[in-house]
């Protein structure tokens, strides 16, 4: 992705970024009910998660098709995505919404990590979370899982169109993650959102300062007073915002 769009989407809210998308009528993209492992302090220690998205799509486990072994095919799509998602990837996996089983455990996330990749989410959940929550990587899940994925899940495709938590993921869009939960970015809109969501960034830090002073919000959010949006001029020119 452009590297200056990247550096822009570091510094601003999945709440920022949805509303940029809503502004184009885009209403669908957060992902639902994911939250970070390891709760809002892991956020906090790795600071936003941006990266492209790398897909991996489940369905139903057929037991006949999924005995422990079927772990030892280098060819598993599961473990052939840990080992070709991209540094700098996010990898988003579609669970069916269904934490019964675990998505991934801590020894796959790690080797994400050394690997490179960005982030990692789920639909689902994770076996190993307490390990996963202390890995210098952003991840996001539903909830703890302990049961490895194949008692209930078959990983059947790589990279393809996918939805997680209700949002269409394709391959190369945007993922934008904080201590909130996760957006998905259009890949084409990425630059434009990035760059609108830094300006209102910037509106929205002057607002907070104004309303911390005591300023009714009546007029300032959203600027309909002209001395609003003079205050907030000269506000940008004094913090080079």
């Amino acid at each position: 992705m452009n590297p200056d769009t990247h550096k822009k989407l570091k510094t601003v809210s999945v709440a920022t970024v949805c509303t940029a998308l809503y502004k184009r009528g885009f209403s669908r993209q957060y992902i639902q009910d994911v939250h970070p492992v390891g709760g809002v302090a892991h956020h906090a220690r790795h600071g936003s998660m941006v990266g492209p998205a790398y897909t991996l799509r489940y369905i139903p486990a057929r037991e006949d098709l999924n005995p422990l072994n079927v772990f030892e095919n280098r060819a598993h799509p599961q473990r052939k995505a840990i080992e070709e998602c991209p540094a700098g990837a996010v990898m988003v996996i579609d669970c069916l919404k269904d934490a019964r089983a675990a998505s991934a455990g801590s020894i796959l996330v790690t080797r994400l990590m050394k690997r490179g990749v960005a982030g990692i989410v789920t639909d689902g959940g994770y076996r190993d979370s307490v390990e996963i929550g202390q890995l210098d990587m952003p991840s996001y899940h539903k909830r703890p899982a302990a049961p490895t994925n194949i008692t209930l899940f078959q990983a059947v495709d790589i990279n393809v169109p996918i939805g997680c938590g209700d949002a269409p993921v394709w391959p190369g869009d945007i993922i934008v993650g904080d201590g909130e939960g996760v957006v998905v970015i259009p890949a084409h809109l990425a630059d434009e959102i990035a760059e609108e969501a830094m300006q209102m960034t910037a509106f929205e830090d002057f607002v907070t300062e104004k309303v911390l002073e005591g300023r009714s919000t009546f007029g300032l959010y959203p600027p309909t007073d002209q001395k609003s949006k003079d205050d907030f001029a000269a506000w940008r020119n004094t913090k080079n915002r």
